[in-house]
């Protein structure tokens, strides 16, 4: 109950509104007690006093009572829904928002489906444990306390034959209760396999075609349907024998209850009507049994769901803001890397000891074999990650001592792989600058050399891109993202790959406009085509993590070094892409 105490946050809000569809419920169980009572004494009137008038009355009382009840009911429904929904729309804001503030690092160490499956499947999990059981369970304590209550006042000796198995049932139910929780956990952990083959399938589903892999594909996803159905079956094959077990040991109560009541009113110890309302309170507590043992079932279940989901929430960011951090309001561009080392894995070093300066307004080339740890190094200046040694300073300033959010707004990232979100052409772009006008779009388009073929659709800027840009190229997706960062127009530009995705004819028109937008920006770099960046001011040769060359193209053609190698084999080798360029 600790897990699910933490959940107390989310309920405070709609306390109010809990309260009161307890109390709505906790009338309908005592009204539904009432309605039994009244059925005894109609008995009594109709099978043995025979009196038509307090009939009439009993049957008046009778019928107030139902509507009675059936508005309580209607009200605590409708409270009861009210608050689940709400509560759980507010723990998936409180989670989703959660997870964004968590590191890249997080991220890349989790697959997508896994995320996605407890943000929406363990969550509603949850849902009913935490917000509708407690409001059910305190209607089916004023059922079994006033059911109690009764019986003693009726029959003490016939209520005991009831509550001489209530042990018995706690017994099975711890039993079957530890069996069911493990299930729960394997089957959740299973579902969130089964949504990340899913998704993952879904995504490259153009892979998976070209590479005639559909049959390897449908039996992965075939096994992985049947190892879920085989955990799934074994927990319904523990419910199919929990639950009537519950009910077996309950009616057996009731059995005996009608056998040993039968004999007292055949002796005339105990009227029909008593006997007959004593047997429908005796069913009616057939409900809390049944329940409890539902609601110990639900519990086991959801406790694996909502130790998934707190282990996100008591996930902290690996890269988070310092106390004292500071917030940067404008910057000049001055960026400098002072010894700066960093691991994925301790094991294994991606940057050892680099340093270098940026001085503001320079375009910063890097470059490098493949796994040189250039990516590495663009993702510590963007700060998605912080150096294992060392330190990245903007005019002076540690990252580090400057808040997160103040640092990305001045940046533009364009990665290397182009992500577009659902929506129109407009909304991407826009997506750098939200107040930007759509004449302001259009002018960033244009310099990134995509205003002609957005026109060149239908509906022009708003064309919807599909999921993740499907119904747009590889190559006008980069320039949708180069437009994207323009339009945010940053001091810091950071182009990692940021034409690897165009013909020669495009990148040419590209660097041009490239060339006008980086003047006054510090602008780092990453191009696998080296002819690309002859016009930078700085060079930064990586290899295996170290800086092993700086310069200009010429200093560095002029050395015969790595860079000389790199750039002679890679001319040599691929003539038809430098040939344009």
């Amino acid at each position: 109950m600790s897990t699910f105490a933490r959940f107390r946050p989310f309920l405070t809000p709609y306390l109010g509104r809990m309260v009161l569809a307890t109390v709505l419920v906790m009338a309908v169980a005592a009204i539904n007690l009432a309605l039994l009572r009244l059925a005894g004494a109609l008995w009594d009137v109709i099978t043995v006093q025979h009196d038509g008038a307090r009939m009439n009355e009993l049957m008046l009382l009778f019928l107030s009572l139902v509507f009675l009840q059936g508005f309580c009911s209607m009200g605590h429904s409708y409270l009861t829904a009210s608050v689940s929904q709400r509560i759980v729309a507010d723990f998936r804001r409180h989670l989703f928002a959660h997870l964004q503030t968590l590191s890249v690092s997080f991220f890349a160490r989790r697959r997508t489906g896994e995320l996605l499956s407890r943000l929406m499947n363990d969550v509603t999990v949850i849902q009913s444990v935490v917000t509708e059981t407690p409001i059910d369970t305190a209607k089916q304590l004023v059922t079994f306390v006033g059911g109690i209550t009764f019986l003693l006042a009726m029959n003490w000796r016939l209520c005991l034959l009831i509550l001489v198995l209530l042990p018995l049932l706690v017994v099975v139910a711890k039993l079957f209760g530890r069996r069911l929780k493990s299930l729960s956990t394997s089957i959740q952990d299973q579902t969130a396999a089964l949504s990340t083959l899913l998704e993952e399938v879904i995504s490259g589903i153009r892979i998976v075609k070209s590479f005639v892999k559909t049959q390897r594909e449908e039996a992965r996803f075939a096994q992985q349907v049947d190892t879920t159905l085989s955990l799934t079956m074994r927990r319904a094959g523990i419910m199919a024998v929990f639950i009537p077990v519950i009910s077996l040991l309950t009616f057996s109560s009731a059995a005996a209850v009608l056998w040993y009541g039968g004999r007292q009113v055949i002796d005339g110890t105990v009227s029909p009507g008593e006997l007959f309302a004593f047997v429908l309170f005796a069913g009616i507590l057939i409900g809390p049994f049944s329940s409890a043992a539902r609601v110990f079932a639900q519990i086991r279940e959801a406790q694996g769901a909502t130790e998934r989901v707190f282990e996100i929430l008591d996930t902290r960011p690996e890269v988070r803001d310092d106390p004292n951090a500071l917030v940067l309001h404008t910057v000049s561009g001055q960026l400098t890397a002072e010894h700066v080392s960093f691991a994925y894995d301790p094991r294994r070093a991606i940057l050892i000891d680099v340093s270098f300066e940026a001085k503001p307004g320079e375009c910063v080339a890097i470059v490098g074999p493949t796994g040189a740890g250039k990516t590495t190094l663009m993702n510590l200046i963007h700060r998605f990650y912080d150096p294992t040694e060392g330190r990245v300073t903007i005019d002076g300033t540690s990252l580090r001592d400057v808040t997160l959010e103040s640092w990305y707004r001045q940046i533009a990232l364009v990665p290397q792989e182009t992500i577009l979100f659902g929506g129109t052409i407009l909304d991407n772009i826009r997506y750098g600058n939200g107040d930007a006008d759509e004449e302001a779009v259009k002018e960033a388009s244009r310099a990134a050399n995509a205003h002609e073929f957005i026109m060149g659709f239908p509906d022009g800027y708003h064309t919807v891109v599909g999921e993740k840009g499907i119904n747009i190229s590889g190559g006008q997706r980069q320039r949708i993202a180069i437009a994207r960062a323009l339009l945010k127009n940053p001091r810091i530009l950071l182009l990692d790959e940021a034409t690897s995705a165009l013909d020669s004819e495009s990148e040419r028109l590209i660097q041009e406009a490239l060339e006008r937008l980086m003047r006054g920006r510090t602008t780092f770099v990453i191009a696998h085509r080296l002819t690309t960046i002859h016009s930078a001011d700085r060079i930064l040769v990586l290899d295996k993590g170290r800086l092993v060359e700086t310069g200009t193209h010429d200093e560095l053609m002029a050395r015969q070094g790595l860079y000389y190698y790199l750039y002679t084999v890679r001319v040599v080798e691929a003539p038809s892409k430098t040939a344009g360029v």
